[in-house]
């Protein structure tokens, strides 16, 4: 006697059913079962922050600092502000909305999801998004994974940009006229956000915190065309004095990159006695505080 595998083993349905379903089958001939979309595919931006041992008695990185990680260029200033509730109820949801000047160029937008990495796991945090919406075929955002001294976090963001005619430097407008301009622009994954309107009616009654201003200086390092430090100034725990944020930070467009980069970054800083111990996370210090 011979036997057939289970997964090999096939039924022969009678003549009359094989016609039939022969005829059912024609009805689908030249049609494309619809695929759902992949995951996004992100790029990175490491981010280690620096002690002020990095500084200068003017708040400007050592001339050390700036060689050890290729900064070359001369300070930019760059102005911004978040809107949220007093209860802070579009972080709690992993969103964060700003309003961004730069000198010298139109006012950036920026509507940002946030999605959490567990140990690593940035494959999980995409299929996470996937299911959320966000996907390889939403191209109104970008995908991108910030990777601090000890922790990831995937980011989808949306950016518009608004024109700055009669701002100057890196003025920013009224904390009313911000909002409305956020409010006016508003994408379609926030506005509804967990219900229909969520998103705008919590912008809508949402405040800004800040504004703050900081200082850029830029460069290029290891793998990175994109490496710079950013001091920005805050307000004490306190309410009272300013503190100095110092961040160092590097793009890739690959893990393997982004990997090294994060390493060496550092090892380098450690090895100067410039390093921060730990991850500093620039929204909820200005949301916190403003």
């Amino acid at each position: 006697m011979t036997t057939t595998s289970p997964r090999t083993a096939r039924i022969h349905p009678p003549a009359a059913v094989g016609i039939a379903l022969a005829a059912s089958a024609s009805l689908f001939v030249g049609t494309t079962p619809a695929q759902a979309a992949s995951d996004a595919v992100p790029t990175y931006e490491v981010k280690i922050n620096l002690t002020t041992a990095a500084l200068d008695a003017s708040r400007t990185p050592l001339a050390a600092v700036k060689s050890a990680f290729g900064i070359t260029g001369s300070a930019k200033a760059r102005s911004y502000t978040y809107y949220d509730t007093g209860t802070q109820a579009l972080d709690t949801q992993g969103w964060s909305v700003r309003l961004r000047h730069k000198s010298g160029s139109s006012f950036e937008e920026s509507y940002k999801k946030r999605f959490t990495v567990t140990d690593g796991d940035i494959d999980g945090a995409l299929a996470t998004a996937d299911a959320a919406g966000f996907d390889s075929s939403d191209t109104n955002y970008d995908a991108e994974v910030d990777w601090g001294y000890a922790k990831q976090t995937l980011s989808f963001s949306n950016e518009k940009s608004h024109s700055d005619s009669g701002y100057s430097g890196t003025a920013m407008p009224s904390s009313s006229t911000g909002l409305n301009w956020l409010v006016n622009e508003i994408p379609g994954k926030l506005q509804d956000w967990n219900t229909d309107n969520w998103g705008k009616t919590t912008l809508q009654a949402s405040r800004s915190h800040g504004p703050v201003t900081s200082q850029v200086w830029e460069g290029a390092w290891e793998a990175s065309d994109d490496a710079g430090i950013e001091v920005l100034p805050v307000v004490g725990a306190s309410g009272s004095g300013t503190e100095y944020v110092v961040e160092l930070s590097f793009t890739a467009d690959d893990y393997d990159d982004a990997a090294k980069l994060h390493t060496d970054a550092i090892d380098v800083a450690e090895s100067h006695g410039w390093l921060y111990h730990g991850d500093i996370l620039k929204t909820g210090l200005i949301l916190d505080r403003y």
